[in-house]
């Protein structure tokens, strides 16, 4: 015997998803409807991902009062998105692709993803991923870049010593580091066009 069920289920009033390219984005708003029992009523808009585009869209989505907007991790472009609608107090929710489910068989346009996600998104069918603070973003993009330039340092040095060896100056068995100060000062004596093995 069916038997009516007890679940109520919450509907995010006022939300917003983003279907992000490079170029641009497609925002599609979801809001009540007027009266009792009214369909809820949407809004579908392109907007260009330079800056100045953005601002506009910040703008319009607190003027339409919406309290969620969500976005897929497509690339790095949300990057910028993301961090401009923070800056704004906007709730932002970055959410993975695998995570919204598309339906086989169903167009695949910017526009319909974004309708697709929002409507997702204001059932809360799906669970944001983690962003991290800006101070530890800022943190992880110095480190990581440290890292790269670590890599790209190490390279160049195996780099400088197989020209030497290519050339047969064999600089890293007289001295034990071919990059320390009388290293560097023999291979800048070389440069120079010093060859007395003596006065190097």
């Amino acid at each position: 015997m069916l038997e009516s069920s007890q679940d109520n289920e919450e509907i995010i009033e006022r939300i917003a998803a983003l279907d992000i390219g490079k170029a641009e984005l497609v925002c599609c708003v979801r809001v009540p409807g007027q009266g009792p029992g009214g369909r809820r009523r949407q809004e579908v808009s392109t907007y260009s991902t330079m800056t100045r585009s953005l601002l506009t869209m910040a703008d319009r989505l607190r003027e339409l009062g919406v309290t969620r907007v969500v976005m897929e991790s497509t690339s790095d472009y949300w990057k910028p998105v993301f961090y401009l609608l923070e800056a704004a107090g906007v709730d932002a929710w970055l959410v993975n692709a695998k995570d919204v489910k598309h339906l086989p068989g169903r167009p695949k346009t910017d526009r319909l993803d974004a309708v697709w996600l929002c409507k997702v998104a204001e059932r809360q069918m799906i669970r944001p991923s983690f962003v991290p603070p800006a101070p530890i973003r800022e943190l992880r993009d110095l480190t990581r870049y440290r890292v790269d330039l670590i890599a790209a340092r190490t390279a160049e040095r195996s780099r400088v010593e197989k020209l030497l060896e290519d050339a047969q100056i064999k600089l890293s068995v007289v001295a034990s580091d071919i990059f320390g100060t009388s290293g560097r000062e023999m291979m800048a004596a070389l440069i120079a066009g010093q060859r007395d093995p003596k006065i190097l």
